[in-house]
């Protein structure tokens, strides 16, 4: 798995794997980050590593799990608590589980 992730550069992100209960785990991490942020665990079933197109189905994860990275980042988005819209001043309740 590391051979493959040699593959990735990023000036953002680092790549890396590790065994865990005989599963294997890419994790992303944030590279120089100045706020904290988790590691992005990405799971590889044993299924993946036998699959004939291993590059491009591990691309498709990462790439996938990018997004969610990305995604999960947020500290706060509408749909979290009132925010206040910056485009008329009005507060906006969101989705609050109402």
């Amino acid at each position: 798995m590391q051979d493959h992730l040699k593959l990735y550069e990023h000036p953002l992100l680092a790549f890396s794997a590790r065994e865990t209960n005989g599963a294997i785990e890419v994790l992303i991490d944030l590279r120089n980050s100045t706020v904290p942020v988790h590691t992005y665990v990405l799971p590889i079933h044993a299924r993946d590593l036998d699959h004939p197109q291993l590059t491009w189905h591990l691309q498709r994860q990462i790439y996938d799990g990018l997004h969610d990275y990305f995604i999960e980042m947020f500290s706060r988005t509408p749909q979290d608590r009132a925010v206040q819209s910056p485009m008329d001043g009005r507060v906006s309740r969101g989705n609050q589980g109402s």
